[in-house]
């Protein structure tokens, strides 16, 4: 039987508060979602001044991160690139702004941000999984 490592709530949090600090340092309104590697929701902090459908947004990323073992940003390239059909794949938020998080070569969650520009939102992600994964 194989293990594999999982979020803990500490870690969870701490992911959060580093993507929270990012978002903070820059005065970006953003929504900020974890999920486990099965894109189940474990937290979620909308930030003052978020629009309310950044909530759905920030989470479907996630999910699709953690669902498609990738950051969400290949998936909007590819369909921007000419791979119109992967707009039919059972995933939302194929937008940048997903990005998992891997711990000793397997995803254990993702991050999804959603409220600023995609760049942006990217470096948010980034900024909470590195909260965690060094």
């Amino acid at each position: 039987m194989q293990t594999k490592a999982i979020l803990a709530q500490a870690d969870v949090i701490n992911v959060l508060d580093a993507a929270q600090k990012e978002a903070d340092s820059n005065s970006w309104p953003v929504t900020i979602a974890v999920t486990d590697d099965g894109g189940h929701l474990l937290a979620l902090r909308r930030l003052d001044g978020a629009a309310p459908f950044s909530a759905d947004v920030a989470t479907q990323k996630a999910r699709s991160a953690a669902l498609g073992r990738k950051e969400t940003q290949v998936f909007e390239e590819m369909i921007n690139g000419g791979r119109t059909a992967f707009v039919s794949a059972p995933l939302q938020g194929l937008l940048s702004g997903g990005v998992p998080i891997t711990v000793d070569g397997h995803v254990v969650g993702a991050v999804g941000i959603s409220g600023v520009k995609p760049d942006q939102d990217v470096q948010v992600a980034k900024a909470g999984v590195s909260a965690i994964t060094g």
